[in-house]
C-alpha cells in the first residue's frame, strides 16, 4: 500500500541523514518492498516493518498507516544489523 502523502517525523529524517538513506530509497522500498511483520494495534495507527532492497542496499522502514487520511508516516529508517537478524533479513534473532 502507497499514498501519495509520506509524512516522515523528525527521528526518520535524523537517522537518515546519520545512515545515508534518501528519500528515493525510501519511497523505493515502500512501492517495492515487503512487510515483514505487522503491529495492528500500535496506536495512534497500525504500523509495519517493510524490508526493501535499493541497488543492492538492504533497507528497513518502520511506518504507521493512517487509512482515514490516506497518509503513510515513516517512523524510522536503517540498513539492518546482521547480528540482529536472520540470513535473508526478515526475522529477529531472539
Amino acid at each position: 500500500m502507497i499514498y501519495e502523502k509520506i509524512t516522515y517525523r523528525l527521528h526518520a529524517v535524523q537517522r537518515m541523514f546519520e545512515r545515508k538513506i534518501s528519500a528515493e530509497e525510501v519511497r523505493y522500498v515502500l512501492e517495492t518492498g515487503e512487510a515483514i511483520e505487522e503491529y495492528p494495534d500500535d496506536t495512534p495507527y497500525p504500523s509495519r516493518l517493510i524490508m526493501g532492497c535499493y541497488k543492492g542496499r538492504l533497507i528497513h522502514v518502520v511506518t504507521a498507516d493512517n487509512l482515514t487520511d490516506e497518509e503513510i508516516i515513516i517512523i524510522t529508517v536503517y540498513e539492518p544489523d546482521p547480528s540482529e537478524w536472520d540470513p535473508d533479513c526478515r526475522k529477529r534473532i531472539s
